[in-house]
């Protein structure tokens, strides 16, 4: 059975990091792209960052760029989110979401990613 694990999750004051990390297990993801998106409460789950497979090739939303890293490490069959300068809109349930479709370009739509984890919470306090 193929599991995403997301952990890293938690309260941090505005101008905080955290390290969020997607575990996946039941099968290798090492030539799919993964990706982030997070949904905060009544609004839309949003994209967040992708990575490639091979993790060559990042993208990130125009709200988290600058801020955000997403990283993958193959070995591990895991995935990455370093979170920096955390403000109050960052606060939403965080998922991970990978791709079925090998060594395709990383995509923005999460319509386009077959698993996704069961979520993290992350909360920003002022």
């Amino acid at each position: 059975q193929v599991q995403l694990v997301e952990s890293g999750g938690g309260l941090v004051q505005a101008g905080g990091s955290l390290r969020l990390s997607c575990a996946a297990s039941g099968r290798t993801f090492s030539s799919h792209a993964m990706g982030w998106f997070r949904q905060a409460p009544g609004k839309e789950r949003e994209f967040v960052a992708a990575i490639s497979w091979s993790g060559g090739s990042t993208f990130y939303a125009d709200s988290v760029k600058g801020r955000f890293t997403i990283s993958r490490d193959n070995a591990k069959n895991t995935v990455y989110l370093q979170m920096n300068s955390l403000n109050l809109m960052d606060t939403a349930v965080y998922y991970c979401a990978a791709d079925l479709h090998p060594r395709r370009s990383p995509i923005v739509a999460a319509s386009g990613y077959d698993y996704w984890g069961q979520g993290t919470q992350v909360t920003v306090s002022s």
